[in-house]
């Protein structure tokens, strides 16, 4: 794409900077820049631009408001010790977003231009990544929108794409701990046919009732099961599940309806490196139950990219609960051998990282 950038004459200035980085939270601070291209059927994509971060201007009928037309990604960009920025794995969230626009009759963004996108932005507001110490990032957030005026359940025939920023503290201030679960079998997330698969902010919407009664049940996060038989553990809100066998190996549940993330797939691949071969098929609430009750099951844990790698502790329902697993070593190992490699901490043997500035 050929970008046209307009800087800002209103950055922020040095030591307010400072501040934020100091205790940037998540999704509260916006670097001073965002990332816009346009599509439309007789141009194609065309426009791409960096301009001051601001807000839109939408006109009340634009589709996007009416029929929730729209995807978004999810990525990081890490600050090494020598000052240099790298991302993760960019390729991977930019042809997963090709997947989604498919779902949701968007055109597709190539894989080469999503990318030359992220690394423009991150490269014009690089002062906004934090250093590394304590686990922090930039959050990258690209999403696609359908921008027509029109009212109709048509694909929209004018979209934005666009990228923000946001620096981003550890998931866990504290440090990692175990997140209790709560098991739903009132909602479920996605059906067969369903956007489970697809990053839309839909999937998100229709779990967020289903984790305010995780909270009232004094827990984390929610469990989700398959919407045809409410046997099949799924995944989380927004994280993906792993269960590990006192044999060493490791069952994750097969994709389809659930998200494939890009966290997941790394931890497939680590694991294997580390001896623990991987195995995704359907898992039953049954096997959960079962298999940590009989000390089968040695350990739980949830992967996504704002938390990392996360142990699961507690499984509740109403009318009952599981107890923790016995361990959280493996889950450890895995976490730590994954934000060496993202941090430039350790060798990446798996060619994951980008080097943007």
């Amino acid at each position: 794409m050929d970008i046209r950038t307009t800087l800002s004459t209103d950055l922020v200035e040095d030591a307010r900077l400072a501040e934020i980085l100091a205790n940037p939270g998540f999704g509260t601070y916006f670097t001073d820049h965002m990332f816009t291209v346009e599509w439309t059927p007789d141009a194609g994509w065309h426009a791409a631009r960096i301009t001051p971060y601001g807000p839109l201007t939408l006109d009340p009928a634009t589709a996007v408001l009416h029929y929730a037309q729209e995807t978004f990604e999810g990525m990081k960009a890490y600050r090494r010790d020598d000052g240099s920025v790298w991302t993760f794995r960019p390729e991977e969230n930019a042809a997963r977003m090709v997947r989604s626009s498919h779902r949701l009759a968007f055109p597709e963004l190539p894989v080469e231009d999503f990318v030359q996108a992220v690394d423009a932005l991150v490269t014009v507001d690089q002062r906004w990544v934090p250093d590394a110490e304590g686990e922090k990032s930039l959050y990258i957030r690209p999403f696609m929108i359908a921008t027509e005026k029109f009212l109709g359940v048509r694909p929209s025939q004018h979209v934005t794409f666009m990228v923000i920023c946001s620096p981003a503290g550890a998931y866990f201030r504290s440090g990692v701990k175990p997140v209790t679960l709560w098991l739903t079998t009132e909602y479920t997330r996605a059906g067969r046919g369903g956007m489970g698969a697809a990053k839309t902010g839909g999937n998100y919407a229709s779990s967020l009732v289903a984790q305010q009664e995780a909270t009232a049940q004094g827990c984390d996060q929610v469990v989700f099961l398959d919407a045809q038989e409410l046997t099949y553990v799924e995944e989380l809100g927004g994280m993906n599940m792993y269960f590990v066998y006192d044999d060493g190996h490791i069952v994750t549940p097969a994709t389809g309806t659930i998200l494939e993330g890009i966290t997941r797939s790394s931890i497939i691949e680590l694991a294997g490196k580390l001896g623990h071969s991987v195995e995704e098929r359907k898992f039953s609430i049954d096997e959960w139950r079962d298999g940590v009750s009989s000390g089968a099951i040695t350990e739980v844990f949830a992967c996504g990219t704002a938390a990392v790698v996360t142990p699961v502790g507690a499984l509740k329902w109403e009318g009952g609960e599981t107890p923790a697993p016995a361990s959280t070593d493996l889950t450890m190992r895995i976490r730590q051998a994954l934000v060496d490699v993202q941090y430039g901490r350790a060798e990446d043997t798996f060619g994951w990282m980008h080097h943007v500035c």
